[in-house]
């Protein structure tokens, strides 16, 4: 999440005027995160989040994204249904930028996750892959790893080099995990970018998974495997925590248990899922306005949690 495009106090009035949820009380920019704009709006009924897309979102996208919402959410998934206007649409447009109102749910982004934390999103994110089986919607994954490393390619070596000296290594690494992705997965909606951010608890309850923009249809361990990154390691990506990763995974086959081909793919897809983020932040990092309320985020905590997958192997998922 973050704030790009700056809307004032009459604007976002007259847009909420468009639903029935009441006359806005007060609006708040969010600035987490790198790829849309969002305010926290409060009406007299009620709290709720707007969304304008930004960046790395067609809005021809739109209606498999919010109607998974709203799928996810009338199976008893913690996922935020969307708020469709007087209309009935789904979402609107300001200018020519797609905007969307979304339902907000209690909760907090655990800043230091427990092993208890790790297994009931494990198990919320098996929930939710069972919950979209009989969604009639299909996104392709635009973020494979041949895709991320196009990207990587696009930004070029010296680029990546200022940067970090050490980053355009990735290239090597990035061809090497491409020509070796595992096919033949058992397939699914993944979320693809469950990030602790992305997840709000109540102690070890989960009461919301939010931020559905990268979600597509892939294997549901890769999904696994980018969870895994985001949760078991530290803030700079030096440390791995086992506990977490393990608790995370137990969660998980709790509901969903991995087949062998499944669990012997997790180093490989886990290596994916840190490239597509290195890659993601490496073009974030050389792209960002320097006047936008944003953090750039470094892409070489996701390079050595690469290296760990890469150097551990198996014994990274024991």
């Amino acid at each position: 999440m973050a704030v790009y495009t700056h809307l004032g106090a009459e604007e976002l009035a007259r847009l909420v005027a468009n639903y029935d949820v009441g006359e806005l009380v007060s609006a708040k920019g969010i600035a987490e995160g790198v790829s849309n704009s969002n305010w926290l709006l409060e009406t007299n009924q009620a709290r709720f989040i707007l969304t304008m897309y930004e960046r790395r979102i067609d809005t021809d996208d739109l209606p498999f994204f919010l109607g998974l919402l709203d799928h996810l959410s009338a199976a008893g998934c913690p996922v935020p249904a969307t708020i469709h206007d007087r209309e009935g649409a789904a979402w609107r447009m300001v200018d020519d930028k797609a905007v969307a109102l979304i339902e907000f749910l209690p909760g907090v982004s655990p800043t230091q996750p427990d092993r208890a934390q790790a297994y009931a999103v494990g198990r919320a994110l098996a929930e939710m892959h069972l919950a979209a089986r009989d969604f009639s919607g299909a996104r392709k994954n635009d973020l494979a790893p041949e895709d991320t490393l196009a990207i990587l390619q696009t930004c070029g070596s010296d680029a990546l080099g200022r940067i970090d000296p050490a980053l355009p290594a990735i290239l090597d690494d990035g061809a090497r995990i491409a020509s070796n992705w595992p096919q033949g997965l058992p397939t699914g909606i993944i979320h693809s970018d469950l990030f602790p951010d992305n997840v709000l608890m109540l102690d070890s309850e989960v009461t919301g998974l939010i931020d559905f923009y990268f979600a597509c249809t892939g294997a549901m361990a890769y999904d696994l495997a980018v969870t895994h990154a985001a949760w078991s390691f530290g803030e700079d990506g030096s440390r791995n925590d086992t506990t977490l990763g393990s608790a995370l995974i137990l969660g998980y086959e709790s509901l969903r248990p991995l087949s062998s081909e499944e669990f012997e793919a997790l180093p490989l897809l886990a290596q994916g899922a840190c490239l597509r983020f290195i890659a993601s932040r490496a073009q974030d990092w050389l792209d960002t306005p320097a006047d936008a309320l944003v953090q750039r985020k470094d892409p070489m905590d996701f390079m050595r949690r690469l290296e760990f997958y890469r150097d551990r192997g198996q014994s990274a998922f024991a």
